[in-house]
């Protein structure tokens, strides 16, 4: 309690103290506060211009294409374009197109406007709603008007153009891509085309060399195995030949009248060939493949037909020499049949034995060979999926484009357009003045507290034991009170008078800025 009370006494001191040596703050009220009121009365008027728009950013038309066409996200470019909006092309850009420029005659003064501007247009936006706010602050209302709608321009055309831009750039690319892989593919199938041709008797057109050789050594295995069925077969039919011999009935003698005529088993089948050679003909040519066939297997049937009846009218009319039993014809033929396909099987194993050997004299030249075409069909590969790859992508930015021009992804909705501001918006002068104010009497407070320090008055008998360690035993009053009270009277009218003018100049400088008077021109 008693330490409080001691803070107390102490305080009181120092207020007393700050009390006497007033006349310091008086004097340092009367050199800030006018001086202060002055300036922030001279200060000019600044005006600013507001716009907001409103960005929607949803595209029924994007959701409908998904997966076939390439958009980019619309938030993320207007993010982009209100990021970039105060470079120095824009700025130079809304300076010429609000005639800023030609307000300006140096270059110094043309990098102090560009600058102003970068410092002066301030943009914000609230990401959950899209809503984007311009603004810009001058002394001119008229050009604070001016720059915001060129801003809010540049933003909605610089949104909407890069998309498109981007757009342009992108096709332009690909079709540069596309015709760089189109020349590359056709190189590519040019040299894969050579090398194929080049070695057709080494790489085969399917697999590889050696699985086409191990297919050839079992195709020769199987013809030969097939000769070894053929060869089996004909045997065993010829030794199931007699010399027995019936009538065959391969043939039909038809008696009578008129001269014999003798049917044979052909005859059924030239009459069909005839018929179809009849009809070939008709369609077309002699030379026609279809034509020279059937008029070979024809002839081949006649010739046939012929040989069997020259063979059976060579046959003695006796009783001792009969015709040739059914049993044993057929089986003559089809032993005539079996050395045929052997004699055929026989070719084709020769055929066969000389592909093996000639593709064993290359064998050393294959891996290399396999090698470089592995290669060519490597490089052609990647190539030709490159090249389907960017087709795709075209018609992907075709579509693109396409949706884009018939509907747009980004729609801007004006708020609220900019106008010509009637009223200045600042600067603060209530504030710039209570602070002017508060400053000056507190400068003067401070500097008389410092001076009752370092040059102190004693206002009471406390004070004096504290200095000197003495005890104080009696008071004696001064002598002239009356002038003494004068003095004190004089000093508190001269502080009074002097506070009161300062926060005079004070209320009436409020009053003036709150009612938009300009004082200080009147007064002028």
């Amino acid at each position: 309690m008693q330490d409080l009370q001691q803070t107390i006494q102490l305080v009181l001191d120092y207020v007393r103290g700050i009390w006497v040596k007033k006349r310091y703050l008086i004097i340092c009220s009367w050199l800030i506060c006018p001086l202060g009121f002055i300036y922030i009365a001279n200060m000019p008027d600044v005006y600013e211009s507001e716009a907001q728009v409103f960005v929607d950013t949803r595209s029924m038309l994007q959701n409908t294409l998904v997966g076939m066409a390439m958009f980019t996200d619309p938030e993320q470019e207007v993010r982009v374009m209100a990021n970039t909006l105060k470079s120095r092309t824009n700025l130079e850009k809304i300076a010429r197109e609000a005639d800023l420029d030609i307000q300006v005659t140096t270059d110094e003064d043309y990098e102090k406007l560009i600058e102003s501007l970068g410092t002066n247009i301030n943009m914000s936006s609230t990401d959950r709603t899209n809503i984007y706010t311009i603004s810009y602050t001058s002394e001119k209302p008229d050009d604070t008007k001016r720059v915001v709608q060129e801003t809010l321009d540049l933003f909605v055309e610089g949104s909407l153009g890069g998309n498109r831009r981007d757009s342009d750039n992108t096709s332009r690319f690909l079709d540069e891509q596309i015709a760089e892989f189109e020349a590359r593919l056709a190189e590519a199938e040019q040299q894969r085309a050579e090398f194929q041709r080049k070695y057709s008797e080494i790489l085969p057109m399917q697999g590889t060399f050696h699985s086409n050789l191990q297919s050839m050594n079992n195709q020769l295995a199987e013809t030969r195995l097939s000769i070894k069925e053929a060869e089996q077969k004909a045997e065993t039919l010829k030794s199931r030949l007699t010399r027995d011999k019936q009538a065959s009935d391969s043939f039909s003698v038809q008696g009578g009248n008129s001269a014999p005529v003798i049917t044979t088993r052909y005859d059924a089948r030239i009459i069909s060939l005839e018929e179809n050679l009849d009809d070939l003909r008709l369609r077309f040519t002699d030379k026609h493949p279809d034509v020279i066939e059937t008029t070979a297997l024809l002839e081949s049937l006649q010739d046939a037909r012929q040989r069997e009846i020259e063979a059976y009218m060579n046959q003695d009319d006796g009783t001792d020499s009969p015709i040739m039993s059914q049993l044993n014809q057929e089986i003559s033929l089809e032993v005539s049949r079996l050395e045929g396909q052997i004699s055929s099987l026989r070719v084709r194993e020769t055929n066969f034995e000389s592909k093996i050997e000639e593709l064993k004299t290359k064998i050393d030249l294959v891996p290399q060979i396999e090698a470089e075409g592995i290669s060519k069909n490597r490089n052609y590969n990647i190539v030709k999926q490159k090249y389907e790859e960017l087709l795709a992508r075209k018609e992907a930015a075709n579509l693109t484009r396409s949706a884009e021009i018939s509907s747009d992804d980004l729609q801007f909705k004006i708020i609220k357009p900019p106008l010509v501001p009637m009223a200045p918006s600042g600067p603060n002068r209530f504030i710039f003045y209570t602070g002017v104010l508060i400053l000056g009497f507190g400068a003067g407070i401070g500097l008389a507290f410092l001076m009752s320090q370092l040059k102190p008055v004693l206002v009471r008998g406390q004070q004096l034991t504290n200095i000197t360690g003495f005890p104080i035993w009696g008071v004696v009053t001064h002598l002239d009170l009356d002038s003494i009270r004068r003095k004190n009277k004089f000093r508190m009218a001269v502080f009074a008078v002097s506070t009161g003018a300062i926060i005079f100049m004070y209320g009436v400088l409020v009053a003036a800025d709150v009612m938009n008077i300009d004082l200080l021109s009147k007064v002028l």
